[in-house]
């Protein structure tokens, strides 16, 4: 089962993320997840918290026995959005490392504050699995 992306004709191309795909198959929903370990400790900085939000959602999603390749969307929340904008060099490379080159749908919105106050970005994906 492959995701198909949905771009309009005549629309630019999404850079780093596509603008819809679709999919058929089981659905999985991984609720917010943030940039820390096992063991509760917070990677240090925006960019190793979202690399580390991003290992979470992979490993929830592995419990399912899906891959990166079939997430559909992410949501991003961020405390600071100047600080994921000043990040974006980082973030690449960072977000490659565990998600290889599957860009989904995203959107990405600053928040006032997450529950744990060390936190400065949660991630919930949504992924399609194939039927089976």
């Amino acid at each position: 089962m492959s995701l198909i992306n949905l771009q309009p004709k005549g629309w630019p191309a999404p850079k780093g993320y596509a603008n819809g795909l679709m999919g058929e198959g089981r659905l999985v929903v991984i609720g917010g997840q943030i940039g820390w370990d096992a063991a509760g400790r917070f990677a240090e900085g925006f960019v190793p918290q979202v690399r580390q939000a991003l290992a979470n959602i992979v490993a929830v999603l592995a419990e399912a026995g899906g891959k990166p390749e079939h997430i559909a969307r992410l949501t991003w929340y961020v405390t600071d959005i100047g600080e994921y904008r000043a990040s974006l060099a980082e973030l690449g490379p960072a977000y490659r490392a565990v998600m290889g080159r599957h860009f989904p749908a995203m959107t990405l919105v600053q928040v006032g504050a997450l529950v744990e106050e060390e936190a400065k970005v949660e991630i919930e994906a949504t992924a399609i699995l194939p039927q089976g």
